[in-house]
């Protein structure tokens, strides 16, 4: 089997899933996915299969595909892969075994989708993050909930502009569960590359919220990049986009949108003929 590198003995890992809303932990799964092998393959199941066992997705499959493949360790992109993955998929792609996550996903018959790889012994699993979900993300909109922000420096809770934001106990709520730290400097190692503006680079500054992370953000992130050698992107704080979007925005704390960001990869030729663009954050 051939994986990223071309040679034969290269073990190639099979992933899929929705990828509806992605946010940081469908990268994270996908990040520890990666180290298991050489190669990622990563499978995005169509609209209609899975509007016939979950409900319609919020993105998509054109969309969903697009925002995949920018992630930073995703190898390769198959559209339209099966709902159930079956050993036929991961020859057919010429993938070792398949990986998922520590949660359990199942057909509409209520049937385990992995069972098949599972009984051939080609699969493995890694860990869930924990503390988000695209569930969990949905439930923070509908809710009109603002606990998971993170003030970091704020004495006082920000004013807020536009409809008055519901406060709940955060603790009696199912699905608005948020990440309780801010981004360790461990997970942040993990999603950076670890890169730095070398002497003589163009660099490049942009800033946003970049909130509930989608195409449009990796296409204008493209092309901020091909301004220059090195691409810096400011964060701003909950409490400032709060100040001027009000509600409940951000949906997506501080912690989870630096994240978001760092998982982007960026593919672009700059003015130099070379590629370009490599993703720093700044928080402020």
């Amino acid at each position: 089997m051939y994986g990223s590198s071309g040679k034969a003995d290269d073990v190639r890992v099979w992933a899929d899933g929705c990828y509806d809303m992605v946010h940081f932990g469908h990268a994270n799964s996908l990040r520890q996915a990666k180290k298991l092998g050489d190669c990622l393959v990563v499978g995005v199941h169509t609209d209609d299969d899975i509007a016939n066992h979950k409900g319609p997705p919020v993105y998509t499959e054109q969309e969903r595909y697009r925002i995949v493949r920018a992630i930073k360790w995703v190898d390769e992109v198959v559209e339209g892969a099966p709902y159930v993955t079956t050993t036929g998929t991961l020859d057919k792609h010429n993938c070792n075994f398949s990986v998922h996550g520590e949660d359990i996903t199942t057909t509409a018959e209520g049937i385990d989708t992995y069972h098949l790889v599972k009984a051939a012994g080609r699969y493995r699993e890694v860990a869930r993050t924990q503390g988000i979900s695209t569930t969990d993300l949905v439930g923070r909109m509908l809710l009109m909930t603002r606990q998971h922000h993170t003030y970091v420096g704020i004495e006082s809770y920000p004013t807020t502009f536009g409809s008055p934001v519901t406060q709940f106990n955060q603790n009696s709520l199912p699905y608005t569960r948020v990440t309780n730290l801010l981004a360790t400097s461990q997970r942040i190692t993990q999603f950076s590359d670890g890169k730095e503006p070398k002497s003589g680079d163009k660099v490049v500054y942009t800033s946003g919220a970049f909130d509930l992370f989608h195409v449009g953000h990796v296409d204008f992130l493209e092309k901020a990049s091909r301004h220059g050698d090195f691409l810096i992107v400011g964060l701003l704080l909950d409490s400032v986009v709060n100040r001027y979007k009000g509600g409940n925005y951000p949906i997506m704390n501080l912690h989870e949108r630096v994240l978001n960001v760092l998982a982007c990869r960026l593919k672009v030729l700059n003015e130099k003929g070379k590629i370009g663009g490599f993703v720093d954050t700044h928080i402020g």
